[in-house]
């Protein structure tokens, strides 16, 4: 059994494009070079990365002058069939937010992530058990 301060092998939960697209919720003036360091890639990976994301709706980039700011879209569906019909304002809402005080930029009307994103009927929730699933 592992204890938590060692390392399990060498992957991560998120790809790259979620730890990008987490890190420009959490800080949308951010530089390039800023998100390549803070998800763990290369600068051009990570403007790779950005060009994927706004060109699949999931940000968009506005210039001014020599800086981009970025808004993500709260309302992007997950790409993959695991995750049909859900979205990822919930999800960045939790992962960006810096303290309970201060709900993440994905947070809806209220500063809420329930508000972000009604219940899907039929859709376990977190902490819930799904179909097939036991605790």
């Amino acid at each position: 059994m592992s204890h938590p301060g060692e390392r399990a092998g060498s992957w991560t939960l998120l790809t790259g494009h979620g730890h990008v697209l987490v890190e420009i919720a959490r800080n949308p003036g951010s530089r390039i070079r800023d998100i390549s360091a803070a998800a763990g890639i290369t600068e051009r990976t990570a403007q790779a990365i950005v060009a994927d994301l706004e060109a699949a709706g999931y940000l968009t980039r506005t210039r001014t002058g020599r800086r981009a700011r970025y808004t993500v879209n709260p309302d992007s569906s997950f790409r993959h069939p695991a995750q049909e019909g859900l979205r990822v304002g919930p999800f960045l809402a939790v992962l960006a937010a810096d303290d309970a005080a201060e709900p993440g930029p994905a947070a809806g009307p209220g500063g809420s992530p329930a508000a972000a994103a009604p219940a899907r009927p039929g859709r376990a929730g977190p902490g819930t058990p799904g179909p097939g699933r036991s605790r």
